[in-house]
């Protein structure tokens, strides 16, 4: 995400809503006219993102953008995921408070106005918790998992990190760095800076759904929940995580080659050849080595230290003019 706090600045319409597309040519239009009557008590501008789309859904987008003035279609060159949709939506957006739609998920959106309470309760960022689901028993089932692991990573305890719908402010997302398949995980990274994160059922129409069969986008997730674990807690701090495991792996084998050179030196016996001794001395170049590479990643943030911003206000109270100058996401 690019960061551009000047344009939260000047931005004047209360919402943006966002509908990813790809490939729905028989579904955008009901999707258009469920979104405009959810939301049509408040003044709003609807962006739909083509991401790449094959069938006819541009040409739908297209006819429906120069009917509705309230309406911007961004068209991708070929498909790059949400991360990149919703990047795109928001360089031509102004809405001080965003909502995001996936259209793979098939959400009830007629629910939209409960995250947007929810926002206006004082929540920063509200997922939408599909429930109940209408997708095959296997995404049930790895989603369940999937959720359940984040949770005990991040400590956060949500059922639908994944559903691929939320509200937020402006101001959060400015706050976030995302790309690839971090998009996922925008409820832990949002927690992870203070910001207040909760989730409201919406519902999930029925309809065709993406079955995961592939090992390879198992192994993929768990790739990337590995990567915000990284991220959330030692992207400043990367001699905590390498020092630890590196000091570890060279302690050990420490202890082994000094037990083989004890072993040797009181004539117990031959070490010329043992797996023991090569897995030591292996223990203790790997320690080193990450030693190392934690002590470069230090190097690297101290060098771009002054580009890094290590705190979030959320608001200043100035006593003598009895004003408060509000940061971060504060309500609007």
């Amino acid at each position: 995400m690019k960061k551009d706090p000047a344009r939260s600045r000047t931005a004047r319409l209360p919402l943006t809503v966002i509908l990813h597309v790809y490939n729905m040519e028989k579904d955008v239009d009901g999707l258009y006219r469920q979104i405009q009557d959810a939301v049509m008590e408040r003044r709003h501008e609807l962006v739909f993102v083509d991401d790449g789309s094959q069938d006819g859904s541009y040409d739908r987008l297209s006819a429906i953008a120069r009917k509705n003035p309230a309406v911007r279609l961004v068209r991708m060159r070929t498909r790059f995921g949400e991360s990149a949709a919703l990047d795109a939506a928001l360089e031509h957006s102004t809405g001080n408070r965003i909502i995001f739609i996936s259209g793979r998920v098939r959400p009830d959106v007629s629910r939209l106005p409960r995250l947007l309470a929810a926002l206006d309760s004082g929540q920063d960022f509200v997922i939408g918790w599909r429930h109940p689901r209408r997708d095959s028993r296997i995404n049930r089932l790895i989603s369940r998992i999937f959720n359940s692991m984040v949770s005990r990573m991040s400590k956060i305890r949500l059922h639908d990190i994944n559903s691929g719908i939320f509200a937020t402010r402006r101001q959060v997302l400015e706050k976030l760095t995302f790309y690839g398949d971090l998009f996922d995980f925008l409820p832990v990274l949002a927690a992870q800076q203070g910001y207040r994160v909760t989730e409201e059922k919406i519902g999930q129409l029925e309809g065709e759904f993406r079955i995961s069969r592939y090992p390879g986008e198992y192994l993929q997730r768990l790739l990337d929940m590995i990567t915000v674990f990284f991220l959330s807690r030692y992207a400043k701090k990367p001699i905590h995580f390498m020092g630890f495991l590196g000091t570890l792996f060279f302690l050990v084998g420490f202890a082994i080659e000094g037990y083989l050179l004890i072993y040797r030196v009181f004539q117990m016996g031959p070490i010329a050849g043992r797996p023991l001794l090569i897995l030591g001395a292996l223990l203790l170049v790997i320690g080193i080595q990450m030693i190392s590479i934690g002590l470069i990643g230090e190097m690297i943030i101290f060098t771009h230290a002054g580009e890094i911003e290590e705190y979030n206000i959320e608001e200043v109270i100035n006593g003598s003019a009895g004003t408060r100058d509000p940061r971060g996401a504060g309500p609007g």
